[in-house]
């Protein structure tokens, strides 16, 4: 039992390395990498060497087919492209396989020191997290080390004798479980250096292990397809074509096993290097055959998996920044996290609009579909949701912790803007369309100035939520008063006109009291997004309600 446990530790051990290494290396250079595979997509074969190039440094093909799939969700490369950039990335892990299986023990204590002293005293920094990724590679080659010493002491054992020779006996058993291992692991990586050094030990057999290598490659892809099952289409694409491209590299090459153990395990005495070689050759094999087919698979997934139909709506109703393969990367998630959520301001940015269209108008059918524009605004404000909580809090720095609090703020201000002009925008069908009223000329043109100065400060308070700026941000708050100023005055006036009989403002008096009250509410959560910009520049001033407390305690 305790020899289990102790191999069981190793693997364990074996993964969160290859972990810490795939996150570490993504927050160093997760910017870059992904500007790498965003912009060498001008050819299949320049896509497939940034496939490779990122996927070595990120010791996951997983990760690079996340990133690939939300570029080609957002419209930035082709499918076939994307298809291409993973016939690379393939090749790039299974080198990184190569060169840990080669025997660099001696490096483990030095890359865990070192690891260590830089993450525990630049943690937040970038040494700190290059620490991080030296941990990591420590960790791993420490792992495979105790994975060679725990499997010994379990060979003798009379059950894993048995239990393995039922594995050789069945190369469709082998598949499966080399592919679970991977799902569970999340790392094709970290079980062929696992298959590796069990091969190595004499744990099990040669045939054996090719086969669960070939069903660890078929994992890698399934992994790739269930985290993004949820996603849009296109995402699920790419996952998906990536897939097959395994499943037709495993369907040819499983039944050639045997040419493998004839022909090259004879001159590669070295079992565990005979493992990482094979999975070498398969990846590189299925790469250089099936590069020139990423347009004909391309066709396959599409047939398969078709675009649905939008019923004309357009892409400024669905999430489009939210990218799964950011949230390793928290900085990259809270860019991603704050580009949808000015996508929702937009889509309130044209509902806003239409108040004024409607009302000019009296267009009943443009103000049902603005009102269903609130329902995409919730959506998005969900989307949002759903993703920063899934952003690991834990990982922040005090200014991506700001941000991420900012974020959550912000949608929920044009959230509840979304919920109001919904409701404006029904006062306005009851009181005034279906009823056949007209504001009078004074109030309709009070209306469009309080409108117009409503408009100008969404857009700056969309550029202050943008840029942090706080002299922008002293400008949005001067506008709240400068609004006030407007309501009060716009009030009082139509005051006046119902004392003067004013037959149009007598008949709208009910919608043009709760127009002003209303844009005054929406002005308000507008300028609510400033407060956090100036208090952290330290230019809010004490309230006169804490003033005066500090002044009679004194």
């Amino acid at each position: 039992m305790k020899h289990l446990l102790n191999l069981l530790a190793a693997i364990a051990l074996l993964v969160w390395g290859s972990h810490l290494v795939r996150t570490g290396v993504l927050r160093v250079f997760g910017a870059n990498l992904r500007d790498i595979l965003a912009h060498s997509m001008r050819s299949r074969f320049s896509a497939a060497m940034s496939g490779l190039g990122v996927t070595a440094l990120v010791q996951s093909s997983t990760a690079t087919s996340l990133m690939a799939s939300a570029f080609v969700g957002q419209g930035l490369i082709t499918l076939p492209s994307a298809l291409a950039a993973m016939r690379g990335a393939d090749v790039g892990t299974a080198l990184m396989a190569v060169l840990f299986s080669t025997d660099l023990s001696w490096l483990s204590p030095l890359f865990i020191f070192v690891g260590v002293v830089l993450f525990i005293t630049r943690q937040d920094s970038t040494p700190g997290r290059i620490g991080r990724v030296l941990i990591g590679l420590g960790l791993m080659l420490l792992a495979l080390t105790l994975v060679v010493a725990a499997t010994e002491p379990l060979l003798q054992a009379e059950a894993v004798r048995t239990l393995l020779a039922s594995v050789s006996s069945d190369l469709f058993m082998e598949l499966l479980l080399g592919a679970m291992l991977a799902v569970l692991a999340y790392s094709s990586l970290a079980v062929v250096l696992l298959i590796a050094a069990m091969a190595g030990s004499g744990a099990i057999p040669m045939e054996v292990a090719l086969g669960l290598v070939l069903g660890a490659n078929l994992g890698s892809g399934l992994v790739a397809v269930l985290t993004t099952a949820k996603s849009a289409t296109p995402v699920r694409q790419v996952t998906v074509g990536n897939l097959l491209f395994k499943i037709m590299g495993v369907a040819i090459v499983a039944p050639l096993l045997g040419l493998w153990m004839r022909y090259v395990h004879p001159y590669i005495p070295n079992a565990g290097q005979n493992v990482v070689l094979f999975h070498l050759a398969f990846n590189l094999f299925n790469s250089l055959c099936f590069i020139g087919l990423t347009q004909t698979v391309a066709r396959w997934v599409i047939a398969l998996l078709p675009q649905p139909e939008d019923g004309g709506k357009p892409s400024l109703l669905r999430p489009r920044h939210l990218d799964p393969s950011a949230l390793s990367t928290p900085s990259l998630a809270i860019s991603c996290a704050a580009r949808e959520a000015l996508h929702q301001a937009d889509v309130v940015e044209s509902m806003l609009i239409g108040i004024r269209q409607v009302l000019d108008s009296d267009d009943l059918k443009l103000s049902q579909e603005l009102r269903g524009l609130d329902d995409t605004v919730d959506e998005l404000y969900s989307a949002i949701k759903y993703y920063m909580t899934k952003i690991s809090r834990a990982e922040l720095d005090e200014r991506e912790g700001q941000r991420w609090t900012e974020i959550i703020s912000f949608t929920i201000n044009m959230e509840q803007i979304g919920d109001i002009i919904e409701r404006v925008l029904l006062d306005i069908e009851d009181k005034k369309i279906k009823k056949g009223r007209h504001l009078s000329a004074a109030g309709t043109q009070e209306i469009h100035e309080l409108h117009q100065h409503l408009l100008n400060n969404l857009r700056l308070a969309m550029s202050v939520f943008l840029n942090g700026n706080a002299r922008e941000a002293q400008k949005l708050l001067e506008e709240k008063v400068r609004f006030r100023d407007l309501e009060l005055a716009y009030s009082a006036t139509h005051l006046n006109r119902l004392a003067d009989n004013t037959v149009p403002s007598i008949e709208t008096s009910s919608l043009h009291i709760d127009l002003i009250s209303d844009l005054k509410r929406i002005n308000s959560l507008l300028c609510s997004i400033a407060y956090p910009i100036l208090e952290q520049a330290g230019a809010l001033a004490p309230s006169r309600l804490r003033a005066a407390q500090l002044d009679s305690g004194a």
